[in-house]
């Protein structure tokens, strides 16, 4: 365990290095730090945390730079999550309360995020797997057609033709549309298939082709697997800490355009707590060098779906972690209200 004095002294390496882009030295830490020690006891600490592999000597100067182990602590033990000031919160709020829809809600977060931390902003649509059903609309295009429109609790909408074995007339719509919405509105969609298995029974044996044809538009559309969509941005942002990645800029890149990898990045929605992965935690070896701080977002305290920045390991945690938390609590609001 390390004691607290050196817990000190790398918060400040940490904090340095972050704001000045430059390795930090021990005589630097004395002058910008009030650690109440001489430089030759901070030069003894960071050879301690440089032992521990907390702090790496990047060339042969004097200077330290932290190293993932180094940012992991730092996250864990001596970063607070700076909280956004009022004008900022207020900022945030308006930007997304001007919102139209959902698709307007996740283009607006994932700009807001992008400008908010300088980093790249990815937002993940809310998933209908973890959804439930707000109301199903029926509407009668043509004797034999209709159409389905499926509305989340989350402002997702939905639209499905369905090709209807016979006609079908206005009077049978309305009140399959009642009946449906009766059953589902307000339920999971993992409980839709069981609560409509016997609908069609209730209906006129003219009518239950039809119905059941409907109702297996509608299970298709709760079941489909190209749900998980992401919203990316900022990814400009990247180029301005070129020096950041060893090599070049071209494997973050790579892996930002695979939506499976950052599917995987943000992590399961039912994991909705602040995550922050550092370096070589990130499975994939494209992003490396770089660090993910996500968190989930949702309606009624439950997260429905994933928000976050990717940016390099020297990042500004506490205000990157608290702008994250605070886009992703209006996010939720406004899903609430819509």
């Amino acid at each position: 365990m390390l004691s607290e004095r050196r817990l000190q002294v790398l918060r400040a390496i940490v904090q340095d290095y972050v704001g000045t882009e430059e390795p930090v030295g021990s005589k630097a830490l004395t002058e910008r730090h009030n650690l109440g020690v001489s430089p030759a006891t901070v030069r003894n600490d960071m050879a301690v945390l440089e032992d521990e592999g907390f702090i790496a000597q990047p060339h042969t100067s004097a200077g330290r730079i932290p190293t993932d182990k180094g940012y992991r602590l730092f996250v864990d033990k001596l970063a607070g999550v700076k909280p956004m000031t009022a004008p900022e919160r207020r900022a945030i709020q308006n930007f997304l309360d001007g919102a139209v829809d959902l698709d307007d809600v996740v283009a607006r977060t994932v700009r807001l995020l992008a400008q908010l931390t300088r980093q790249v902003a990815v937002v993940q649509y809310p998933s209908l797997t973890r959804s439930t059903v707000r109301h199903v609309e029926l509407l009668s295009l043509a004797p034999a057609r209709v159409m389905l429109v499926l509305i989340t609790d989350t402002g997702r909408v939905e639209q499905r033709m369905v090709d209807c074995p016979a006609p079908f007339g206005e009077a049978s719509l309305a009140d399959l549309r009642a009946r449906l919405n009766s059953r589902v509105a307000g339920r999971r969609f993992a409980d839709v298939p069981r609560l409509v298995e016997d609908l069609p029974e209730g209906f006129d044996v003219e009518d239950r082709g039809t119905v059941s044809t409907v109702l297996s538009t509608l299970l298709e559309t709760l079941v489909e697997e190209n749900e998980e969509r992401l919203m990316i941005g900022g990814t400009a942002n990247l180029t301005r800490f070129g020096h950041d990645f060893p090599l070049t800029i071209r494997p973050v890149l790579e892996a930002l355009e695979e939506q499976v990898v950052l599917l995987k990045l943000l992590g399961e929605a039912e994991d909705s707590g602040m995550t922050v992965r550092i370096g070589h935690e990130n499975a994939y070896e494209g992003l490396n060098s770089t660090s993910v701080v996500s968190v989930g977002y949702g309606s009624g305290g439950e997260a429905v779906a994933k928000l976050g920045v990717v940016g390099p390991t020297r990042m500004d945690y506490p205000g990157t972690m608290g702008a994250v938390r605070a886009v992703a609590r209006y996010v939720g609001q406004i899903l609430a209200e819509s």
